[in-house]
């Protein structure tokens, strides 16, 4: 069968609705007029057979048979834009936009105070950000790469270990003057400790605390149940209760003694920090940059914590 370059055309376009959401937005970004875009993508569907995309006044959906498509797609379309970067001789300038997938802690603690220096590195890039408990299908949603704590399922995706960060058990200052400070892991039955939900299995994530191999479960209660690590954090600060938390992103709270943490001589605790992308050849430009950013706040992250 015969390459048909109207396809690739077409192709290009219904990415475009993807990415961005509407007819009309795709049109802006490509250049053409709305019922430019919709006339392409209806081409597109009448050359190869199916429907892939579900028209309504209020959303476009893509069908089961589009995210396909789309999905197997996209690599193909990002690697034709890096060949052409690569054969232009600027294989280093990072440009374009970026869309990133990063958990809610990270990117509100870490990332967040350190975005504004990557834009300044990195004029010709912009960057979407979505923040999610889950990361998600990067390629049917879009995304270039994403940023995720705890393990990651085997999968067609590249993974790359930033950091392996302490869990900390702490409390500000005013709960330990109203109930005291608890002297062992067994004391914590005793306290207000705040849970957290484990997005993936919906349960309260259980408590241990290590030591060398050693490794003490305990089981521990509170009034006050979350799903988001941010409103943990604040709500420890706020002499709510006990919690335990990622030392990532919080080394100038203990610094300062805005929170104090309750068994240092328990350090064995660590929760992995992953970044995460499709799995392709050769990644973009602008994804290699990012990647490399966040190893840098990694890097900085473990010299500050010490």
């Amino acid at each position: 069968m015969a390459f048909d370059g109207r396809i690739l055309a077409g192709v290009s376009v219904l990415a475009a609705v993807v990415e961005n959401g509407s007819f009309v937005k795709a049109a802006e970004v490509l250049g053409l007029s709305a019922s430019g875009v919709s006339r392409a993508v209806s081409r597109l569907e009448s050359r190869i057979g199916v429907r892939l995309l579900d028209r309504t006044t209020r959303a476009l959906h893509l069908t089961d048979e589009g995210a396909r498509l789309y999905g197997d797609v996209l690599p193909h379309l990002d690697g034709i834009e890096e060949a052409a970067i690569l054969a232009s001789g600027s294989s280093k300038t990072v440009r374009g936009r970026l869309r990133v997938n990063v958990d809610p802690y990270f990117s509100r603690l870490v990332l967040a105070p350190r975005l504004s220096e990557f834009l300044r590195r990195y004029p010709d890039i912009s960057i979407e950000l979505f923040t999610s408990d889950v990361m998600g299908d990067l390629v049917a949603e879009g995304i270039d790469v994403a940023v995720r704590f705890g393990p990651q399922a085997g999968s067609s995706k590249i993974t790359r270990l930033l950091v392996e960060t302490r869990i900390l058990t702490v409390a500000a200052p005013s709960y330990l003057a109203a109930h005291g400070r608890p002297s062992t892991p067994s004391d914590l039955m005793k306290h207000a400790c705040i849970q957290y939900r484990d997005p993936l299995t919906g349960r309260p994530f259980e408590w241990e605390l290590h030591r060398g191999k050693k490794i003490a479960p305990v089981r521990t209660s509170g009034p006050l149940l979350v799903t988001d690590v941010g409103t943990m954090l604040g709500a420890c600060l706020a002499g709510a209760g006990i919690a335990q938390v990622m030392a990532f992103g919080i080394q100038d709270l203990l610094d300062r003694g805005d929170l104090i943490e309750l068994f240092p001589d328990w350090p064995g605790e660590r929760f992995p920090l992953y970044i995460v992308h499709p799995s392709r050849r050769h990644p973009a430009a602008k994804v290699r940059a990012f990647i490399d950013f966040c190893s840098e706040i990694a890097r900085a992250q473990r010299h500050n914590a010490g």
